[in-house]
């Protein structure tokens, strides 16, 4: 049995390797410079460790403006996902009224809605009504989510209905409740969700590239992709340092609150 356990162990710690690798190796290759990239391109402890890349970004790329471009956008799209998930939830948890299981199936259909499929009405109607070139065009159109509706009405169905009926006997206005006693039984799963949704707003990068032509008003990565075409040729150590300063605060957020979404996750597997 032991034996059988320490295969899949070894199995398990390549499957990671395997993940990590890439990650360690890019930013090996941002602390090493031009001659080193191409001298020792497989070493990931760089003979000489230098930050000239960094330095490079921070003198002739406007990097802070790029970084506020992508956090503005990617919090606004998660506060928007948040609140219209929350109402949305709350509605087909507990309200009934005529439709209800059609707008539900609707809801679950969208989770298998290519985004090739709205990415043109959503052009068209960014481009109607003047918001080409603006954060505002690139967070509008993000700001419901069928799976984040899904998954809080999956922890909203675990709530005992004995405490909402109390609050029906004592007449407690519905916002209240919601505020009071719902929202803070699902912090956990509200805050996972918003990580998430945080995260794959952070990087995304073909919806941006057809909103913003601006240089002033791109994210992170369509500007690690300017770099890459127009400026950057061959100069892989900056352009590594620019793809490691993309990634490393998704990273961290997703380590830090890795417990809580895994939790959640499972929690809305077994809710039924």
């Amino acid at each position: 049995m032991k034996t059988r356990e320490r295969k899949w162990h070894i199995l398990f710690f390549i499957i990671i390797l395997l993940q990590i690798f890439p990650l360690i190796y890019m930013f090996s290759i941002s602390l090493k410079s031009m001659d080193q990239v191409f001298s020792e391109p497989l070493k990931l402890i760089p003979s000489v460790i230098t930050f000239e890349n960094y330095k490079y970004i921070w003198n002739n790329v406007p990097i802070i403006r790029y970084i506020w471009n992508t956090f503005f956008i990617s919090a606004m799209v998660t506060l928007g996902k948040i609140i219209t998930s929350i109402m949305a939830a709350y509605v087909m948890t507990y309200k009934e009224f005529k439709g209800k299981k059609i707008i539900y199936s609707t809801i679950l259909i969208t989770l298998f809605v290519p985004f090739t499929v709205t990415m043109i009405p959503n052009y068209l109607m960014i481009s109607k009504i003047g918001l080409l070139n603006s954060s505002l065009g690139v967070i509008l159109p993000q700001l419901a989510d069928g799976m984040g509706i899904f998954m809080i009405i999956q922890n909203m169905k675990g709530i005992p209905k004995s405490i909402l009926e109390v609050t029906k006997l004592d007449k407690i206005k519905e916002t209240k409740v919601l505020y009071y006693i719902i929202l803070p039984m699902i912090k956990n799963s509200i805050i996972s969700m918003g990580i998430l949704f945080f995260i794959n707003s952070w990087n995304e990068y073909f919806w941006p590239l057809l909103i913003l032509s601006e240089k002033k008003n791109y994210t992170l990565s369509l500007a690690l992709q300017m770099f890459i075409s127009s400026e950057g040729g061959n100069d892989w150590g900056v352009t590594m340092a620019i793809a490691t300063l993309t990634i490393i605060f998704p990273i961290i957020m997703y380590a830090f609150f890795q417990k809580k979404i895994m939790t959640s996750f499972v929690k809305s597997g077994v809710k039924g």
